[in-house]
């Protein structure tokens, strides 16, 4: 298995099957269009973050989306995890935890001290994450008002 940044067509892949990541990592709760999709993840490109993919015979096999957040009360630069995504025929076999190390890896060479991400309660790569050494630092409550 081969982990690098995609070429053209593998982030036009990407792009289109985003959707489905996202809807999976919200447990169904979203499902944008592929327009949101590009909406939310352009700006993101453009400002420096990238995707390293996981491929293995040219095939993609998943992909993990990083790059910089600033926290908003210390102004620490720190890494974030936007996006991972295992294709559904590739999962069960290790790769989001080799594309997070890989990931981590990459932040580290750019100086990054923390790494952050976000998940919805629920999500079983919690537990995953936790195994890796993410450690729960904020809580994002919700509650629905009619």
């Amino acid at each position: 298995m081969d982990i690098r940044k995609p070429n053209d067509l593998e982030l036009k892949e990407i792009l289109t099957l985003s959707p489905q990541a996202i809807f999976d990592g919200t447990l169904g709760m979203i499902k944008p269009s592929k327009e949101k999709v590009e909406q939310l993840i352009k700006p993101l490109l453009i400002k420096g973050c990238y995707y390293l993919i996981a491929t293995e015979n040219d095939v993609l096999m998943g992909w993990i989306l990083l790059g910089k957040s600033k926290d908003q009360l210390t102004d620490k630069i720190n890494g974030f995890i936007y996006e991972l995504f295992v294709l559904k025929g590739f999962r069960g076999q290790g790769i989001s935890k080799k594309l997070i190390k890989s990931g981590i890896d990459n932040l580290k060479q750019d100086g990054i001290s923390e790494v952050r991400l976000s998940a919805f309660v629920g999500n079983h790569a919690i537990k995953m994450y936790e195994k890796l050494g993410f450690n729960t630092k904020t809580v994002t409550m919700s509650m629905t008002i009619v």
